[in-house]
């Protein structure tokens, strides 16, 4: 599946090392303001080489809105869009055009399409995200005329836990990057202003859909929302949301209830693995079976952190506006 979404979906393609990253939004609402600073600054978030705690590979990353655009707004059409790709160095992948990464998607992907482009990851790498982050745009400011905001930030790096990224986390990451070596942690996400009545009842949950999202992200590995797992301590007394006639005491659903918001701050976790492309050695294997040792080359992230907010932001956009243009199907 290349297409994410119900009503606002998105469709994308490309590859790390081909042409351009690219994609096709269609469902976007007819008439909203297109802030083009907005989208791109929110492709800057998302770019890499833009600190040392990144892969060097320069790319500007400059979205071309193709059609779906007129006069600065959006017309209710399809919009299709690219991101040219610049600063391939497709030579420093040579190496691995028969051998396959510990972890990656080298492997999978060989075994179930018989061929791939070991070029920069091809379609498994992250810079593919680059059209989700364009579409979040386009949802985030659909959302804003419903008062809709959304917020990530790192909670956790390796063992180190706290409100938002601080130095000793960005040293921890630098420090793993002069070993050659990644590290994973966790982002929290939270959703203001979001109306009751989001999501369905049953198949549809918005968490499930939620959790979809930030599971089809690179590296994602996990997912909690509301209190979580770290609230299986609690008895149901003590983790219920009492409610009275200004609202309610607290907020362990973490805004959704039976799968549908119920107006409260929505909240969630994503868990982020260490990448599995590492710049040391590794006993792996080659397309023949045989045992071979790998020492990859090239440009990479050390952390996949620090540009996966912008990307877990961009799958909560798209999912709630999703789910808010469903919602006004429900009634007559």
């Amino acid at each position: 599946m290349n297409t994410f979404g119900t009503i606002y979906r998105l469709t994308s393609f490309g590859e790390s090392h081909g042409p351009a990253i690219g994609g096709v939004i269609d469902g976007m609402p007819a008439g909203i303001e297109v802030d083009m600073d907005f989208i791109q600054s929110e492709l800057a978030r998302r770019r890499p080489g833009q600190s040392d705690l990144t892969t060097s590979r320069k790319e500007p990353d400059e979205v071309e809105i193709l059609s779906g655009v007129f006069d600065n707004k959006t017309t209710g059409t399809p919009i299709g869009f690219i991101v040219r790709n610049t600063n391939q160095h497709s030579q420093d992948y040579e190496d691995l055009r028969n051998v396959f990464r510990p972890s990656h998607a080298d492997y999978t992907y060989h075994m179930k399409y018989g061929i791939r482009d070991h070029r920069g990851g091809g379609r498994s790498s992250a810079r593919i995200t680059i059209s989700r982050v364009v579409a979040g745009a386009f949802a985030k400011l659909a959302l804003k005329q419903i008062g809709v905001d959304i917020a990530a930030r790192i909670t956790q790096v390796g063992d180190i836990v706290g409100e938002s990224l601080t130095p000793e986390m960005e040293n921890l990451i630098r420090e793993v990057k002069a070993q050659g070596d990644t590290i994973g942690g966790v982002i929290t996400c939270n959703i203001k202003g979001c109306p009751v009545g989001i999501g369905e009842p049953e198949f549809g949950k918005l968490h499930q859909q939620l959790g979809a999202a930030m599971l089809s992200i690179n590296a994602a590995h996990g997912f909690d929302y509301g209190a979580g797992f770290g609230g299986l301590h609690q008895k149901g007394s003590e983790q219920n949301d009492i409610m009275t006639p200004d609202g309610f005491k607290s907020n362990n659903s973490g805004g959704i209830q039976g799968g549908i918001s119920n107006g409260e701050d929505i909240y969630f976790r994503v868990a982020f693995k260490p990448i599995a492309t590492q710049l040391r050695e590794q006993e792996t294997i080659n397309s023949e079976g045989e045992s071979t040792v790998l020492k990859v080359k090239g440009r990479h992230d050390p952390c996949v952190l620090p540009r996966a907010v912008p990307i877990v932001e961009a799958m909560a956009a798209i999912t709630i506006l999703d789910n808010y243009l469903l919602s006004k199907m429900t009634r007559i």
